[in-house]
């Protein structure tokens, strides 16, 4: 019996999915093997010792502490994708919102409901306050081509725009994503220095953190538009107010709002909706609950934010998962003490990512307890657990 702990509420259509009979699932619960969050902040929480993975219902994941869960061998997965199309049709509106003015212009009409016969004449008078460039023939610069930033390169190649994309790290998947109209840049400055509007779709992180500031904002056209619905703090806000009041940038939509930028004229700030659609509810909750059914019943690693992507097809009636640091001989020296106990090895994958490796091993023959807690002994081996009878992929 595995048993969750859910933080927040989550989507009925991903709890849905575990089976009753082999998992329990609550928001209090002692001893559980893995946590399904979607915002609570979990730093500074008491993650007890049984927690082997933690799942987040979000492609993002700072409420989580990544690195202490590595050093303990937790496991932890986001589900990038899932609130893609939600964030996407975001992205969409701000672009619209931020050319043509139109918050202000609905501001401004619902300031004269009470001049009766005058609203008509007053409507027309009036409306050349709002006016703005229309984004059909303008270049839309994406940094970040993700599920997200994909999405919104391509359907804003749909709306006719040009479009030029940034990413250095981008996967296979998503370049098949990418309609072919979508301009590659070689570097960060290159696109920014062409783009008359800009949307940023990379995760935050020590690299990324404050990214936009005035350095880079001094390569883009004047005038230029940018939206920001990943994180707050990929950009310099302080830079980014000054750019808006000396009209170096014309725009900044963004879902992070803070009193300084409500205060700035040429921010548009709407509340963190990104994500708030129900059927991105639904996706997120959906894929956080079979990638920890995954790991918990088979071991397979999928879109984990510390450790690699490990996935290998049951072989044997008995599999060994092993986290360790990654350092040499790590391999030899387990398999070594499996071959000492003469148990077979059907099939091994061993990937790594950053400082930490993961395995997976298939042996005909079940392992004892003492060789586990030898193994779990082992200088540079963090965390080992076995698995009967994986279920298929």
């Amino acid at each position: 019996m595995f048993k969750i702990q859910t933080f927040n509420k989550i989507s009925p259509l991903g709890l849905e999915l575990f089976p009753r009979d082999n998992y329990e699932v609550a928001s209090e619960i002692l001893h559980p093997d893995a946590i399904l969050v979607r915002s609570a902040d979990l730093h500074g929480a008491a993650i007890p010792d049984s927690v082997k993975a933690i799942a987040r219902a979000g492609a993002g994941y700072n409420n989580i502490p990544v690195g202490p869960c590595s050093d303990r061998g937790i496991v932890v997965f986001n589900t990038p994708g899932g609130n893609a199309n939600a964030v996407k049709e975001l992205v969409l509106a701000a672009l619209f919102l931020s050319s043509r003015n139109i918050l202000g212009g609905a501001g401004w009409s619902a300031g004269i409901a009470d001049r009766a016969d005058e609203v008509p004449e007053l409507v027309e008078k009036e409306k050349s306050r709002f006016e703005g460039p229309e984004i059909r023939g303008k270049t839309l610069g994406v940094v970040g081509l993700g599920a997200i930033g994909a999405l919104a390169a391509n359907d804003a190649v749909a709306l006719g725009m040009k479009v030029i994309g940034y990413d250095p790290y981008i996967s296979v998947d998503a370049a098949w994503s990418l309609s072919r109209q979508v301009i590659r840049a070689e570097t960060l400055e290159g696109l920014l220095g062409k783009s008359d509007y800009l949307t940023i779709h990379v995760p935050l992180t020590d690299t990324t953190r404050g990214f936009l500031n005035i350095e880079k904002l001094r390569f883009m056209k004047k005038g230029a538009r940018i939206i920001n619905l990943a994180r707050g703090g990929l950009v310099n806000e302080a830079d980014i107010i000054a750019a808006l009041m000396s009209g170096r940038i014309a725009c900044y939509v963004t879902d992070f709002p803070s009193a300084e930028l409500l205060a700035c004229p040429g921010a548009v700030c709407i509340p963190h909706l990104g994500a708030s659609t129900p059927e991105a509810e639904d996706n997120c909750a959906v894929m956080a609950v079979r990638q920890l059914m995954d790991f918990l019943e088979s071991g397979r690693i999928n879109n984990s934010v510390n450790f690699p992507r490990c996935r290998l097809d049951q072989r044997a009636p008995y599999r060994l998962l092993v986290v360790n640091r990654n350092v040499p001989n790590m391999v030899g020296q387990i398999t070594t003490m499996l071959a000492g106990q003469n148990i077979n090895i059907t099939d091994l994958i061993n990937h790594h990512k950053d400082e930490y490796a993961y395995n997976i091993i298939d042996t005909e023959q079940q392992i004892p307890a003492a060789l586990l807690e030898k193994l779990q002994n082992v200088e540079g081996i963090i965390r080992v657990r076995t698995i009967t009878g994986v279920r298929s992929a």
